[in-house]
């Protein structure tokens, strides 16, 4: 990789790590247009990029990433004739900004370029959480090591050091904040898949396809469920007898609040009667608009004056793309999952990949609960595995393959094979 695209490459890590916990630091960056600029130069060289590290190998796996681009770009549009007034033209830049970070999967599907990003994460940013630690709040923690749970996946792959520097940094981020639920989950499961490559009967063809479909449906069901009142999946307290609580004190884990919480359930009832009352179902209200909120929406419209007992996001992606991009958005978000897992269960060659193809699988499972829709590193490491999934490349490596190339991320021996077979489809 020429020089300048390493450095590149290294800017582009830093800057997504750094706006992760912009918003949780005490000296944060609080100009907006500054943080705009970053991200487009982000997303400009995401795509002109491409010709130096896409595959056209993989053009016809990744043309449903093409029409939900499309789409997304089809509402961003949509939205300048909506727009009204300052903030919600705000709402529509940094939306926008977050709809096509799946450009991303042109560089993320190579996988040298992938390796070398990983890599400068670790040796250059990763050594940077010590001096943010001090200046962010406890939940900011998981968003910037975020890359360390991508990395878990992996954990059959490590050398002993890196286990115990992940696994560590694992349990800091589970200490630091319980509370801080969707920190924990996008930790804990990465390291409980990465042990299943030690159990082969659950790498089993049946066990897979049957996890897969299990995952990719089950928010279907639960959503019927709910609707018709049979069973709320987030009312687990009504299901289990005792508290199961956080406390702050100075003895335990920072954080507090109850882990059994429902802090969903009235955020599905906000948003759909919002897309039923504006009739928004189908298309979306854009990305410049967000759903009418009872419970968020007075407090909103005393801080911004808007009047529109609005609120533009929510905690839950799906809603999200529900909100903004509608039931169609919703349906090919939901194709790119169900092909990148097919792809990656059926069409590889390692068990490895399997283990990512069920990780994605699990995503959207997750989106249905919270993952936020923001320009982070933990969306846009959604992106980077399911680009995996999408690349024949990362699809035809074997298991030793892949062991050399996670240990590569660490060890520059281990990179030589790589960097043989990289994959510069046009010189500059």
């Amino acid at each position: 990789m020429p020089k300048i695209h390493k450095n590149i490459t290294l800017l582009i890590i830093t800057i997504i790590s750094l706006f992760s916990i912009d918003r949780y630091s005490s000296v944060a960056i609080n100009n907006t247009v500054i943080w705009w600029v970053l991200l487009i130069g982000v997303l400009v060289y995401f795509f002109k990029a491409k010709k130096y590290f896409f595959n056209p190998k993989n053009t016809n796996s990744t043309n449903v990433i093409h029409y939900y681009l499309l789409w997304n770009i089809i509402c961003i549009v949509r939205g300048f004739f909506v727009a009204d007034g300052y903030w919600e033209w705000k709402f529509l830049i940094q939306t926008s900004l977050v709809l096509l970070i799946p450009i991303s999967i042109y560089l993320a599907s190579n996988t040298f370029w992938l390796q070398t990003v990983v890599r400068q994460w670790f040796f250059y940013v990763f050594p940077g959480f010590i001096f943010f630690y001090f200046f962010i709040i406890s939940e900011a923690i998981g968003h910037y090591l975020i890359p360390v749970s991508f990395v878990l996946l992996f954990f059959p792959f490590l050398n002993k050091k890196w286990r115990i520097i992940c696994i560590g940094v694992a349990f800091i981020v589970f200490l630091s904040n319980l509370s801080a639920r969707s920190n924990v989950i996008k930790f804990l499961i990465p390291m409980l898949l990465s042990l299943a490559y030690y159990f082969k009967f659950l790498l089993n063809s049946t066990v897979l396809k049957i996890t897969r479909l299990i995952f990719l449906i089950l928010p279907a069901i639960l959503l019927y469920l709910g609707l018709t009142n049979t069973f709320n999946v987030f009312k687990i307290s009504d299901y289990l007898e005792g508290e199961y609580r956080v406390k702050d004190d100075e003895d335990g884990p920072k954080g507090s609040g109850d882990l059994t919480s429902d802090s969903r359930t009235f955020l599905y009832v906000e948003v759909i009667s919002s897309a039923l009352k504006y009739d928004y179902v189908w298309l979306g209200r854009t990305p410049a608009r967000g759903n009418e909120s009872p419970s968020f929406g007075p407090g909103i419209d005393e801080d911004l004056g808007t009047n529109k007992m609005e609120r533009h996001s929510n905690e839950v992606s799906i809603l999200n793309v529900f909100t903004w991009t509608g039931i169609v958005g919703v349906i090919l978000y939901f194709l790119i999952f169900l092909k990148a897992t097919y792809l990656a269960l059926y069409k590889s060659k390692s068990r490895m990949m399997k283990i990512v193809g069920i990780y994605v699988a699990f995503r959207w499972v997750y989106a249905w609960v919270e993952d936020f829709s923001t320009f982070n590193l933990s969306f846009f490491f959604l992106w980077v595995v399911i680009a995996m999934c999408l690349s024949e490349d990362f699809r035809a490596m074997t298991d030793n393959e892949f062991k050399n190339w996670v240990r590569g991320i660490f060890d520059q021996r281990y990179r030589a094979a790589i960097i043989k077979k990289q994959l510069v489809i046009t010189k500059k």
